[in-house]
């Protein structure tokens, strides 16, 4: 013999409902504001402005031909790669910012030493991890910005 469906049924079904609905939107937002400050840029309007010119200056570095690889070692360290249309890019000045993605570890910022064959190294490790990193070069007058993403 079954029990009749009553009121109480009802209401405890629905408090359950709402209140999985609620849990899990508390733990999603609890996430999302610890892992992400959210600020992008500091001034949208003034970099709304600047967009332009941060696409002129892309398309000028594309005709150069510059490119950029970045990877990590084994042990931490982290090498660059430089090359245009001609081969490695010999004597260049290579200036690192590494950031943290998620903002957990404090950001860095160093100069490479030459490896020669158009490699260049950090003088020490980054701690392991997921790193964004901006690489700025400058070589016989020409200035090349990248931004790639490395696991170490």
């Amino acid at each position: 013999m079954t029990r009749p469906f009553t009121g109480r049924h009802m209401a405890a079904i629905l408090i359950g409902f709402f209140g999985i609905v609620i849990a899990v939107n508390f733990v999603m937002a609890t996430n999302a504001v610890r892992t992400f400050g959210g600020a992008v840029v500091d001034n949208s309007y003034v970099a709304s402005q600047r967009f332009n010119a941060w696409l002129a200056e892309a398309h000028a570095q594309d005709a150069q031909g510059w490119k950029a690889e970045a990877r990590g070692t084994s042990d931490g360290a982290l090498l660059v790669a430089l090359r245009d249309a001609d081969g490695p890019i010999k004597r260049a000045a290579v200036t690192v910012e590494a950031e943290h993605p998620l903002g957990r570890l404090p950001g860095r910022s160093f100069a490479l030493t030459a490896l020669g064959d158009g490699r260049y190294a950090a003088p020490h490790a980054l701690p392991a991890g997921r790193w964004r990193i901006r690489i700025d070069a400058r070589a016989a007058g020409r200035d090349a910005r990248f931004v790639e993403d490395v696991r170490l």
